[in-house]
């Protein structure tokens, strides 16, 4: 095959969730009843990539055997790049408030940035030397990454886009992904981001624990929610390039950047279960009540990364998709409450039904572990006197929450930037006081 540009890669994709994949770009190149023959096929590499320990049980175990041009070794040292606005170490951040708090989108860059210098990080827990816990970004990008290649060693990475395409060309072969869908690239898979509409912001969960995974839908039964076959995997596609070429690391939150002589995106053929993804909300098969009172939100749960506790995740992703609300005798939006659980929020697209204004589609709010939070005031009233015998249409939005069981602590900018709404919290202010004694 003559050497090729990015461009000319185009997606193919096979359905289902952390299924055996099996494919190939050229005819022949997967080696038969051997993972690594003494020569592979085309004179490539066999090369093996786990995402998970050797001796995980079978069920959980994640790796892909690639059959590349040149190993992934070839390249030449690492050398530390400047990374003042990411965070992985989550003990060094400023004492966190108890305060509710809620951002505005942060602006798009003035200067040239890619996908990579794009990232500032808004809070997290835990640490990636200790892989435990994650680390939630926002991205603000306007240029294509060129001749340069990264990849984490910290976690995997779970891509919401708010704005604005992602091309993104992986080592296992290219994922398009536009707002309302999502991507999981796993620890370790190298890739480039190209802009289609020539800029691009969204949101970045950064898992450093167990790999996200669907959750199981106990008395739900077989069918609901996220459904393996709508989540995609690439078709093996591979770049023959060879030229002055950056790669770029993440290891322990510092960037490192290497030179390489060759696009490291030449994997002919693999097969495996870790591998990159992507996944359209809008098929999402919501769940929900037909008679009073509502479900705990986790009936919206998409993907999920188990602890060590059963039934306690380190991380939940959910979703809040349009929906029709059909309880009767009931308050209709999220109630009041208060959690063990800490919560960030985002916004794809229109309005969440839980507020009225100021909570913006690429702004983002964190309601912290025991922090009062619910609907507003206007809200609030509104659904109070609504008919309820009624069903009525949750339409025209998109949000999604990255819960954690371990409080999400807000990095120095997060604090400090000028798009923090330090009036948030006039929202509840309004609240009036109904109760009469004497009346029931």
């Amino acid at each position: 095959m003559e050497s090729t540009t990015r461009r000319e890669i185009q997606p193919g994709y096979q359905s289902g969730f952390a299924n055996e994949f099996a494919t190939e770009a050229l005819p022949g190149a997967l080696p038969q009843g051997r993972n690594s023959p003494q020569r592979a096929p085309y004179g490539l590499y066999a090369e093996q990539l786990s995402g998970t320990a050797f001796t995980a049980p079978r069920g959980h175990n994640r790796r892909s055997w690639l059959y590349r041009i040149r190993p992934a070794a070839v390249h030449q040292p690492f050398t530390a790049l400047p990374s003042h606005r990411l965070v992985a170490n989550f003990a060094d951040v400023p004492p966190t408030p108890p305060n509710q708090l809620r951002w505005d989108p942060l602006p798009m860059p003035t200067e040239p940035t890619d996908f990579i210098d794009g990232w500032v990080t808004m809070a997290g827990n835990g640490s990636a030397e200790a892989m435990s816990g994650c680390a939630i970004h926002v991205y603000a990008a306007n240029q294509s990454m060129q001749d340069r290649f990264f990849y984490n060693a910290d976690g995997e990475l779970l891509i919401v886009p708010q704005a604005g395409r992602l091309s993104i060309f992986t080592e296992l072969g290219k994922l398009d992904v536009e707002p309302f869908e999502i991507a999981v690239i796993p620890r370790g898979v190298r890739f480039s981001v190209a802009l289609p509409d020539g800029r691009a912001s969204g949101y970045i969960c950064e898992n450093f624990g167990a790999q996200l995974r669907l959750p199981d839908l106990g008395p739900i039964g077989s069918n609901g929610l996220a459904n393996p076959r709508d989540f995609l995997t690439p078709h093996a596609a591979y770049e023959d390039r060879e030229g002055d070429f950056e790669l770029v690391a993440k290891m322990n939150g510092h960037l490192w950047r290497a030179d390489i002589g060759h696009s490291p995106l030449d994997v002919v053929a693999w097969h495996g279960n870790y591998a990159p993804y992507k996944y359209d909300l809008r098929h999402f098969n919501t769940i929900g009540s037909i008679s009073y009172d509502h479900p705990d939100p986790s009936i919206f749960l998409v993907l999920q990364s188990q602890s060590d506790t059963p039934g306690v995740d380190t991380i939940d992703f959910v979703i809040f998709p349009p929906r029709w609300l059909a309880a009767e005798d009931t308050f209709r939006p999220p109630w009041f409450h208060r959690n063990v659980a800490s919560e960030f929020m985002g916004l794809v697209h229109g309005a969440y039904d839980a507020k009225a204004e100021g909570f913006v589609p690429g702004g983002a709010s964190l309601h912290n572990c025991m922090s009062g939070h619910g609907p507003d005031a206007e809200t609030f009233e509104k659904a109070s006197n609504i008919d309820t015998s009624k069903p009525n249409k949750v339409d025209n939005t998109m949000a999604f929450m990255f819960e954690t069981r371990t409080l999400i602590k807000p990095t120095r900018f997060a604090l400090e930037t000028a798009q923090l709404q330090a009036h948030y919290f006039e929202c509840w202010q309004g609240l009036k006081k109904h109760f009469n004694p004497e009346q029931r």
